[in-house]
């Protein structure tokens, strides 16, 4: 086993955990960036491109008839064929976060339709599903499984958030481990059946899953209902025969506690499980062989590679599957913040002989992902997802991506630091006024050219943000209303028009003499 360096050029920002790797013929692309897309690539996916230990982003397209397919965090990911020998196979992509937090319920099958050295083309489409569809989450695992001529897809584990019914201020956003049903999923027909086995007490998330043929172990995971990594070892064993599946659980002895851990493909019957968490406070840096025959497994420690000091002593570490024998490792930079772009990045070898060979995508489903907010240190470390190797593609530099061509998401976003004493963190975040859903309120400051502050930040009460919304006035946050008094707009007065007084009318009185005074007398009585 052997460790090689991986530098990330001028795109170290979009490399942070939670992403996906997908590998089509032996090509790795990207998916599932923090962020909404931007206009350079609106699809959100990524043709990786590793040369000489450098790696490099180039854009890839989705076809006319696609649909969309936001950029999803944490998803579970597993390939289909159209059956065991066939070469040509396609992604099955379900649940995982969208950049507003909100968790996903939708499945979407992804396939390769087109590619040259300038342009990728994929189609992705989104499948209805009836029946016991499974909740939206994140943190599970699908596999797919080969029965009588017949397959079908299995989703197991994960979190969700709180029920709506159950939610309260201060744990809006809190999550819960999904039950743990069994979800049986035949994608010829569109129907979804759940599966409840009394062998599976707890809900699991950020767990190992491997499939061959028929069956499905589960290995280790998370639970956070008991603050526990299981150390049970799940067989599942599912039959497709003519009439209703039947699905069958079995505990086995010999597992591991463990959670977010690697596993990766070395052979036809042959695994390898790296990294992971063996507690709250300790990565687990004990490597093990898994032997899959004749529906037994059979698990052994092997030997561990040299890990580096800064491996050894780091706060965190993440990664993924890349395919035949290789993970992807990756540890925070110097100031060992998740959300730092200076992030450090290794190739775990565990074949050497492998190291040139041309990948085939892994049959095994994983996810290496741990949420933040949601469990203690070492599980916040949001560990993304790779399941395919990188390789070295002939790539035009000019197509390359470049982030420095884009405005920084990070600066205008909802979870940017507004101000020193700014608190507003994505993964702990919870609403504060009546208006908020699933992203905080931002007001403008009209100081210079202009930045946006948390309303929360700037003790801003719910009446006056409502008035500031809609009154047409300069507002200033606490660092800059000192500096910028002097200009502020002054609120325009209203000036009454006084409207000119008439002047009075001049009485006009008859002065009439005595004979003419008896005349008009007369003919007024007459």
């Amino acid at each position: 086993m052997s460790l090689q360096v991986v530098s990330a050029v001028s795109n170290s920002s979009l490399l942070q955990p939670g992403f996906s790797l997908l590998n089509f013929d032996g090509h790795v692309f990207f998916f599932g960036q923090k962020g909404w897309p931007k206009r350079s690539c609106p699809t959100g996916v990524f043709l990786l491109d590793i040369k000489q230990n450098e790696l490099k982003m180039k854009p890839a397209t989705f076809s006319k008839d696609s649909c969309y397919l936001p950029p999803l965090r944490y998803p579970a990911l597993c390939t289909l064929r159209g059956n065991a020998e066939s070469d040509e196979y396609q992604y099955i992509i379900h649940g995982g976060k969208t950049p507003n937090n909100d968790l996903s319920d939708k499945i979407y099958i992804m396939s390769l339709v087109s590619k040259n050295s300038k342009k990728t083309t994929f189609q992705c489409i989104e499948k209805d599903l009836g029946g016991d569809v499974p909740e939206a989450r994140y943190g599970h695992t699908i596999n797919v499984v080969h029965s009588q001529g017949k397959s079908m897809s299995v989703i197991f584990g994960g979190r969700s958030y709180t029920p709506l019914a159950q939610r309260t201020t201060e744990k809006w956003n809190s999550v819960v481990d999904c039950l743990p049903s069994v979800f049986l999923v035949d994608f010829e027909f569109g129907c979804c059946t759940s599966y409840i086995l009394p062998e599976l007490q707890d809900g699991l998330s950020f767990h190992v899953s491997v499939a061959r043929n028929d069956t499905i172990y589960i290995l280790g995971g998370h639970s956070l209902q008991n603050n526990t990594r299981s150390p049970s070892l799940y067989k599942l064993k599912v039959d497709l025969p003519l009439g209703s599946p039947a699905v069958t659980c079995t505990i086995l002895p010999g597992g591991i506690s463990v959670s977010s851990a690697i596993v990766t493909q070395t052979s036809d019957t042959e695994f390898v499980l790296v990294g992971g968490y063996q507690s709250d406070n300790q990565k687990r840096l004990v490597c093990n062989t898994i032997v899959l025959e004749d529906n037994k497994i059979e698990i052994v420690e092997r030997a561990s590679p040299d890990w580096t000091p800064d491996i050894k002593h780091c706060r965190m570490w993440f990664g993924c599957d890349m395919g035949k024998g290789s993970v992807l490792l990756g540890i925070p930079g110097a100031n060992k913040q998740l959300n730092s772009d200076a992030n450090y990045f290794y190739i775990l070898r565990c074949k050497e002989e492998d190291k040139e060979e041309e990948l085939t995508a892994p049959i095994c489903s994983q996810t290496s992902t741990e949420d933040p907010g949601d469990s203690t240190p070492f599980e916040d470390s949001e560990e993304f997802c790779f399941s395919a190797e990188a390789n070295t593609f002939d790539v035009d530099d000019s197509d390359t991506y470049n982030e420095d061509d884009e405005e920084d998401e990070s600066e205008t976003g909802y979870w940017i630091t507004c101000c020193a004493s700014c608190n507003i963190d994505i993964n702990t975040w919870v609403p504060f006024y009546s208006t908020e859903l699933n992203k905080p309120a931002m007001i403008l400051c009209s100081s210079g050219t202009g930045h946006w502050v948390h309303a929360q930040c700037m003790d801003l009460s719910e009446s006056m943000l409502l008035r500031l919304s809609e009154a047409n006035v300069k507002y200033f946050c606490n660092e800059h209303v000192d500096l910028n008094k002097g200009l502020q707009t002054p609120k325009k007065v209203v000036h009454l028009k006084k409207q000119p007084m008439k002047p009075l009318r001049k009485k006009t009185t008859m002065k009439l003499t005595t004979p003419a005074k008896k005349s008009f007398l007369r003919r007024l009585f007459e």
